[in-house]
């Protein structure tokens, strides 16, 4: 009987052992919001797109997106499915002196200084009050926790329903 029970202790073992070496994306990767650090290796993920924010922003940004948005972006599935995380790097645009002069006029910009990093994680029923998407913002690479501000996000991306709250257009 002692057998028995240690076999099945070690298959136990065994099994946890596998399950936890397995391909899926760990909690940290697939979810920022929970953590509170950003996704290790976000800024290797694949490129989605720019946006240009003028007004008060004056704002270059970098959209990037994990394998899961990637693939919905190429596929144009809407909604997008669990799993999906964007990361947008901002940073404040300047006029480049040095590429004006080989342009010969003032025309060029170029990433300034880095505001934030945001993301989107997508989890249709960890955030089902905010249409299955978490956000969160980086400044300085220290989380930004306010609440409010985080509420923001939603209450303006929520205006795009049309598209599950993205604003970004994939750029092959």
């Amino acid at each position: 009987m002692k057998r028995i029970a240690l076999l099945l202790v070690a298959v136990g073992t065994l099994a946890a052992v596998v399950a936890g070496t397995s391909s899926s994306p760990s909690r940290e990767e697939a979810d920022p919001i929970a953590t509170g650090k950003p996704p290790p290796g976000y800024r290797d993920w694949s490129f989605i797109s720019v946006t240009h924010e003028e007004g008060n922003l004056h704002s270059f940004a970098a959209v990037l997106g994990n394998d899961v948005a990637i693939n919905a972006f190429r596929e144009g599935k809407l909604p997008f499915p669990d799993g999906t995380v964007i990361a947008t790097l901002h940073y404040r645009h300047v006029a480049s002196e040095e590429n004006n002069k080989i342009f010969g006029r003032a025309q060029s910009f170029v990433p300034g200084p880095p505001t934030n990093v945001q993301f989107m994680v997508k989890d249709s029923t960890k955030y089902a009050s905010t249409a299955g998407w978490g956000f969160a913002q980086f400044n300085d690479g220290k989380p930004l926790t306010d609440r409010m501000v985080l509420k923001s996000c939603f209450d303006c991306h929520a205006r795009n329903k049309d598209r599950d709250l993205i604003f970004a257009h994939y750029a092959p």
